[in-house]
């Protein structure tokens, strides 16, 4: 979720759901340890809980990428191992880390003994001609025993040649029941699932098969209030009623405001809240709106009120 999970985008999430984990776009450990990227680690106190999600593949530098999360105010440091982007794999780290399951244990233990943090990983089921049957079993026992208790698997291969980052994300065929299938091999370990998942619905039916969590990326960010409205209610059992969308928006802009007396601009939030109101009539309009004039000098909250105003009343 590079450049869309970014701490505007889970600021709004978080003011739809109240228990749903959210996570950081991918921050890289040489970025921080040496490039001295502090400033990535940035975020509002009432964004929690958040996973920090971190790339590498230096033990030790992991380790003191682990360091500054936790002294940040991050519960939980996310190691990831299933990002398919050119950039990373120059790295060496993201899916290519699924050839090295050695290496990730040996990453995995370095930030265990680091932090008091919980360190997770996020895989892919394979990459390339790797049989996912035989390299994801082989890669979970590595990572558990190393200390991880908690791993996110993408449940499709990667392919690192051929297919572009976009392609990635749709084209290798998704393998749920694969996925099922570990978390029955591993009951010590908490399995949750990623990739496909468009509705609250499929979530519940996934969780009800016995997955510890369950993932969803590109439908809550084009769809969150869809997917995170009644995340609370249904996943977590708390009475709480969803919140309406125009309530949402509206809870925003003391917070745009913030953003905009420190040099902000309304783009960088309001990009983030194209979808909140997807499948409403009028969302076309607020859309439409806010991509035409929440670029512009000096645009402020009254774009989104104007935009707000393009809404129909819900039924």
């Amino acid at each position: 979720m590079m450049d869309w999970t970014d701490r505007h985008c889970r600021y709004l999430h978080r003011l739809l759901s109240h228990r749903a984990l959210l996570y950081t776009e991918m921050v890289t450990a040489p970025a921080l340890v040496r490039g001295g990227a502090v400033h990535l680690l940035d975020h509002d106190a009432a964004e929690q809980p958040v996973a920090l999600q971190l790339g590498g593949s230096d033990p030790q530098e992991l380790a003191q990428a682990a360091r500054l999360g936790q002294a940040a105010g991050y519960p939980e440091i996310n190691l990831n191992c299933g990002c398919p982007s050119d950039r990373v794999q120059s790295g060496t780290f993201g899916a290519v880390l699924m050839k090295h399951p050695g290496l990730v244990a040996d990453c995995v233990a370095a930030m265990r003994a680091a932090v008091t943090a919980e360190v997770t990983v996020k895989c892919r089921i394979g990459v390339d001609d790797q049989e996912p049957r035989e390299v994801l079993p082989a890669f979970l026992e590595q990572v558990a025993q190393a200390g991880c208790q908690r791993v996110i698997i993408h449940a499709r291969k990667a392919w690192l040649q051929g297919l572009s980052p976009k392609e990635n994300r749709d084209i290798p065929p998704l393998d749920y029941a694969l996925v099922l299938e570990m978390a029955q091999a591993f009951p010590d370990l908490q399995i949750s699932i990623n990739g496909g998942v468009q509705s609250l619905a499929e979530a519940e039916t996934l969780l009800a098969q016995g997955l510890s969590g369950v993932m969803v990326g590109r439908a809550a960010y084009h769809q969150p209030w869809d997917i995170l409205a009644e995340a609370d209610a249904r996943i977590f059992g708390e009475a709480r009623a969803a919140p309406a969308p125009e309530d949402v928006a509206r809870a925003m802009l003391p917070y745009t405001e913030r953003h905009l007396a420190s040099g902000g601009k309304l783009n960088q939030i309001t990009r983030h809240m194209l979808g909140l109101f997807a499948g409403r009539p009028g969302a076309r309009g607020w859309r439409r709106l806010l991509s035409e004039q929440a670029h512009r000098p000096g645009a402020g909250p009254e774009v989104v009120e104007a935009a707000l105003a393009q809404l129909e009343p819900a039924a």
